[in-house]
């Protein structure tokens, strides 16, 4: 017989830990490099940064 996991929920405080809206998909984008050219591409490129959690996303013109 396999060895049995006790399971334990979550605290209320566990549950709620960080930014639960970047956790949803609703981040708060802000422009850190605007109009950079990518010369692979041949485009410009918009770079955004999330103010809550940090994640990094670009965006092509």
């Amino acid at each position: 017989m396999g060895n049995v996991l006790p399971f334990k929920r979550k605290t209320a405080w566990e549950k709620h830990k960080g930014s639960s809206l970047c956790r949803d998909g609703f981040h708060k984008w802000k422009v850190v490099t605007e109009r950079k050219f990518d010369v692979k591409q041949g485009k410009l490129v918009t770079e955004y940064c999330c103010q809550r959690c940090g994640k990094t996303k670009t965006e092509l013109l």
